[in-house]
């Protein structure tokens, strides 16, 4: 391939968030001013390396057209989301294909997490931009782990040394990442992550990048309070 591969972002936000209960999705809750959705769009529209945006919404989402940054300069897109997490990257890739080239990026990242630093964008780009897989943000594991049992009891503890805490963005080239998802959705396996679908097809080839452990994820209603005393940390310390 001619050209240097360029950089576009895939959000999916087709789910309910059913662990927050009420009726708004969980990536329309107000924070910090505006919807949830609305922090990790301005985080990646707003980076001088990304060429756009694709986000997977449900088919009948009515929460869209009032939380979503307008006049970006880049292009927004929005396309179906799908049952799964993975159907809706597909589909977003799927609505891509005239747009990237096998060898381009794809940046996957949860619509609810809003605490992404520019920080560890910049660095899961600049350290994965010459490798011919991919890889992900992530951090090692600080908590003592535990298996247990649908007694709740606790069954063994796991060595915690070789565990990581996978984050997003997830980063992959277009044509790879494409081509796992259809093999993982084809065997009838819909991979709770990207990451998961690549390994399946390239074992030990993807690739770990550190990033700050404030990179959360919203899940539950306390995480809203947690999320706005991060992002105005980051507000007062950019870098």
């Amino acid at each position: 391939m001619s050209g240097t591969p360029r950089f576009w972002a895939v959000i999916p936000a087709a789910g309910r968030g059913v662990r927050m209960g009420g009726e708004v999705p969980k990536q329309y809750l107000p924070l910090a001013g505006c919807a949830v959705i609305e922090h990790v769009l301005k985080c990646f529209l707003a980076h001088a390396r990304i060429a756009g945006v694709t986000v997977a919404i449900a088919a009948d989402d009515t929460w869209w057209q009032r939380h979503h940054p307008r006049a970006s300069g880049k292009p927004l897109r929005i396309t179906q989301g799908g049952k799964e997490r993975a159907h809706s990257v597909l589909n977003a890739l799927h609505s891509l294909r005239d747009e990237l080239r096998t060898d381009d990026w794809v940046l996957v990242h949860d619509a609810v997490r809003p605490c992404l630093h520019a920080e560890d964008l910049d660095k899961l780009m600049q350290t994965l931009e010459q490798d011919p897989v991919g890889g992900i943000l992530a951090a090692p594991l600080s908590d003592t782990v535990k298996h247990v049992d649908d007694a709740h009891m606790i069954h063994d503890t796991p060595d915690r040394s070789s565990l990581w805490r996978a984050f997003t963005p997830q980063m992959f080239r277009y044509g790879l990442l494409n081509e796992a998802l259809e093999s993982a959705l084809a065997a009838g396996h819909a991979p709770t992550d990207e990451s998961a679908a690549v390994e399946a097809l390239h074992p030990d080839r993807v690739s770990v990048v550190e990033g700050r452990s404030d990179n959360i994820k919203i899940t539950r209603a306390s995480d809203l309070a947690l999320a706005e005393a991060i992002l105005k940390s980051q507000a007062r310390s950019p870098a």
